[in-house]
């Protein structure tokens, strides 16, 4: 047996090779590591640059639907020969009280009962708001029904109201009726001319819709 001192120490000299290994490795650990975060960041980058790469470029436009209804009801009551105005609350339609109605009565005249079913037939179609709304001259009024221009000019709003809920199957939620008697002419009272002028009536389709429960 040779003295140990002779022998050779296989471990001691290979021992190096073992801990050069360990830090190749743990560097190639490293780097891997390193390439892969990149590579992800460079991923996340891009899905997020997608959305707003490829989202179109809109303009908004409103457009409602009660602006679609004034328009549609004007285009179709155009024919009747009634006086149409778009306002800023609505399309207001402007019938005068020799067409619809006697001297000092709130009885529909039979002459007016084709308008106003072309008028509620129309008015089916949509489903906005609309106020009847009642006006007369400065005349004083007195008679066995009324006894002012007030209780007149309500009293037509309520005539209407009723024919176009009973007759035409309006909803009743839809309508409401209001009464200016004198004021708010539209011309001039000191003829004759300009006092039938202003005795009215105006249905107003209002731009807003009646809102229905869920």
């Amino acid at each position: 047996m040779k003295p140990a001192f002779l022998a050779r120490d296989h471990g001691t000299r290979e021992r190096w090779m073992i801990s050069y290994m360990d830090v190749l490795t743990i560097l190639l650990i490293f780097f891997i590591g390193l390439a892969a975060n990149s590579n992800q960041t460079a991923a996340n980058k891009i899905i997020e640059a997608k959305p707003a790469a490829l989202a179109p470029t809109l303009t908004p436009v409103l457009v409602t639907s009660q602006d679609t209804n004034l328009q549609r009801v004007k285009a179709q009551l155009a024919e009747t020969g009634v006086d149409l105005r778009l306002e800023k609350h609505g399309l207001v339609i402007s019938i005068p009280q020799a067409v619809l109605f006697a001297p000092g009565q709130d009885e529909l005249d039979r002459s007016a009962l084709e308008s106003v079913k072309k008028i509620a037939l129309v008015l089916r179609q949509v489903p906005n708001k609309v106020n009847l709304v009642g006006y007369t001259d400065p005349t004083p009024i007195h008679n066995e029904r009324f006894n002012d221009n007030w209780e007149l000019a309500a009293a037509r709003g309520l005539h209407l109201l009723d024919i176009f809920v009973k007759t035409y199957g309006i909803a009743e939620e839809r309508l409401s009726v209001t009464s200016h008697a004198s004021n708010n002419p539209k011309v001039s009272n000191e003829s004759a001319d300009g006092r039938a002028s202003n005795r009215r009536v105006e249905i107003i389709v209002l731009d807003e819709v009646v809102e229905k429960d869920d």
